[in-house]
């Protein structure tokens, strides 16, 4: 919803001061120049990234209409569950949390909690690490580096996206360059028409420069530096339940683990300690 409004404040603020400044309308209007240099952008696109990369452009525009699907009760919710499971592995074992962890889409524990529950990829994330617990890895050390690892690889994944928008953003202005140059080619080639006819040529020429450096800075670019601040808030989902993992597994209580994991989130998002505490008393017994 904001990339929208910010994207519709470009247009205005652009076209608004130049018609205002008594600019004509009719002049921007070069279907041909917008043709060169989009149709190049998207064909350098095509050409410099993975089949993979290309098919989740789309997927990650939508990502940046919606926003970060993580908030306040996102994370309210997934420390509960996180103090749900501590309190069950510290009572009865790690074990015990098996039939959860092999099945977690049959599992109780995990239904009680919809929102962690409809994520997927958080939902594999958590059931790896609690597996490869009860199989007996309690290195906090060894772990600690596996989770780095993991979280910086789909990071990284994620960024390749972001990274092939900027890129194209980055040409963009250099392309209507191009469509401003064979723009002047074409005046030139009809340097005997009258002054009104030429103006009007050399006019069209010049929308080429103003057209790739509005498309680049204006809603290219914002699209990158969007995905990247989402991909970056987002991904405090998944560094909370590391640092919750490993605190029990440094074997601190319950609470004190949720805490930990607690602190790892942004003022805006995380719960008070009130609030946990207020939730983690609110769930049946394990």
């Amino acid at each position: 919803m904001f990339a929208i409004i910010g994207w519709v404040v470009v247009v205005i603020s652009v076209i608004g001061g130049y018609v205002l400044n008594n600019g004509h309308l009719a002049v921007l209007w070069q279907p041909f120049e917008v043709m060169i240099i989009v149709g190049a952008a998207v064909g350098a696109f095509i050409t410099g990234n993975p089949k993979v990369v290309i098919g989740r452009f789309p997927k990650e525009v939508g990502h940046l209409l919606k926003g970060v699907k993580y908030n306040k009760d996102s994370y309210l919710e997934l420390l509960t569950l996180l103090y749900q499971i501590f309190k069950i592995a510290k009572t009865k074992g790690l074990l015990a949390l098996e039939q959860h962890i092999e099945k977690p889409e049959e599992s109780p524990l995990f239904q009680q909690f919809p929102k962690f529950y409809g994520d997927h990829h958080a939902m594999v994330f958590l059931c790896d690490y609690l597996r490869l617990m009860s199989l007996g890895s309690d290195n906090a050390h060894e772990l600690g580096d596996l989770l780095d690892e993991e979280l910086e690889t789909h990071h990284k994944e994620l960024l390749q996206v972001a990274d092939a928008v900027q890129t194209m953003a980055d040409g963009m202005p250099a392309l209507g360059i191009v469509a401003a140059v064979l723009g002047v080619i074409h005046t030139m080639g009809s340097i005997t028409e009258p002054p009104e006819v030429l103006g009007h040529l050399i006019g069209g020429a010049l929308v080429g420069t103003f057209m790739g450096v509005l498309l680049s800075y204006g809603f290219i670019a914002p699209i990158s530096s969007g995905l990247k601040g989402i991909y970056e808030a987002e991904g405090k989902y998944f560094q909370c339940m590391k640092v919750g993992l490993l605190a029990h597994l440094g074997g601190y209580a319950p609470t004190i683990s949720v805490e930990y994991a607690r602190k790892t989130l942004m003022s805006d998002v995380r719960p008070t300690f009130f609030e946990v505490e207020e939730a983690t008393a609110a769930l049946p017994p394990a």
